[in-house]
């Protein structure tokens, strides 16, 4: 009986324990979910892209980042979260003593490891430009402590990744060619300058990309979201109506995954919410090795269900990537594929075989046996 009396309790106790470790997912998911309106309102709850150190932002200058003994720059890894995510996914689990992959890293491998905040509600596109100049501004500001360069993405903030290196390509080639006589200048107005400088210049030390269980063709989940939307709306009935709002109140983060759209112009076509809308390629960059890590709920492979579920969030047929399947791709292009049966979206970031793969292709080469 006191058993009895004391589980609502201690049930509670429970809950309120989960939220207090937890808590730290409120403002993320909040930005997640409605992060654009955030934005367009200048809400003080509106996540701004940065660095993260101590669960706070970090100026590029407070880093501190600092070359090995013998002058040479460190190999830095820097983490990017996904939708409704923070850095601290990348550091610990449950509990203090559950060091995941940036910490051990890190420990292990002597690689300065970074970790990026960003808002996952705001344009995919929008956030692969900020982290563009942001990666700008860090190699121009530690151009002797950043060596070789590895980026690290998770779900969408793989996409986000590859958004930056489409716009880091498009500044090089647009420094490279000079303004044009006449040319209107386009000004971003809802974005820092980029540094002075060559714009590009981290391209030059990016040599490994990770995505984790990244939606390289699209979410199934968003795709059913805005077809169950366009249903609703084409019933054309007040409830149909007002439950066809209220879904596509969702963020254009959360839009933008439908289809992995990368580039503005694509959100900007006016055929953007068609049930087929156009969509731009964004090929690998040239002379970056990609390590496309995929997981999938099942034991094997050689299922439709497979490729369509995946990993539960995102389809593994997705996260493989026509991009990255090429049958003759560019000689220039590297591309390793890895798929993890039996795990799940949120798995990938704490399993040890995921991790030992970081580990083995990080490992300095001067230090491989």
């Amino acid at each position: 009986m006191g058993r009895v009396a004391r589980a609502p309790l201690q049930g509670a106790g429970f809950l309120y324990r989960a939220g207090q470790e937890n808590s730290h997912f409120t403002l993320p998911m909040l930005n997640g979910a409605f992060g654009d309106q955030l934005a367009a309102r200048n809400d003080s709850r509106a996540i701004q892209m940065s660095f993260r150190r101590y669960n706070a932002d970090v100026p590029v200058a407070d880093l501190r980042l600092m070359p090995l003994p013998n002058g040479q720059g460190r190999k830095t890894v820097v983490f990017l979260h996904g939708l409704m995510g923070d850095e601290i996914i990348w550091q610990t689990g449950r509990g203090s003593d559950d060091l995941r992959f940036g910490p051990r890293l890190q420990r292990e491998l002597g690689v300065q490891c970074l970790y990026v905040r960003y808002n996952s509600g705001l344009h995919i596109s929008e956030n692969g430009r900020l982290l563009h100049q942001l990666l700008t501004e860090l190699v121009a500001t530690f151009p002797s402590a950043v060596g070789e360069l590895a980026l690290v993405g998770h779900s969408m903030g793989g996409l986000v990744i590859r958004s930056a290196g489409h716009y880091a390509a498009l500044a090089l080639s647009n420094a490279e060619a000079g303004p044009k006589p006449g040319a209107p200048v386009s000004v971003d107005l809802h974005s820092e300058p980029a540094p002075t400088g060559l714009p590009a210049d981290w391209l030059a030390l990016l040599r490994d990309v990770f995505l984790l269980g990244v939606p390289n063709d699209g979410s199934f989940l968003e795709q059913n979201s805005h077809f169950t939307s366009l249903v609703l709306r084409k019933i054309n009935l007040w409830p149909t109506r007002f439950i066809s709002g209220l879904i596509d109140k969702r963020s254009n983060g959360i839009k933008d995954l439908r289809h992995a759209r990368l580039v503005d112009e694509d959100w900007q076509n006016p055929h953007a919410d068609d049930l087929l809308p156009p969509r731009t390629v964004v090929p690998p960059l040239p002379g970056v090795h990609y390590h496309v890590l995929a997981g999938s709920l099942l034991k094997t492979a050689s299922s439709v269900l497979h490729d369509y579920f995946g990993d539960g969030l995102v389809g593994a047929g997705s996260a493989v990537g026509r991009v990255f399947r090429d049958a003759a791709p560019p000689p220039d292009v590297f591309i390793t594929t890895r798929l993890y049966p039996k795990l799940s979206h949120g798995t990938l970031l704490s399993n040890p075989e995921v991790y030992q793969y970081l580990h083995e292709t990080l490992h300095p080469p001067a230090q491989k046996t």
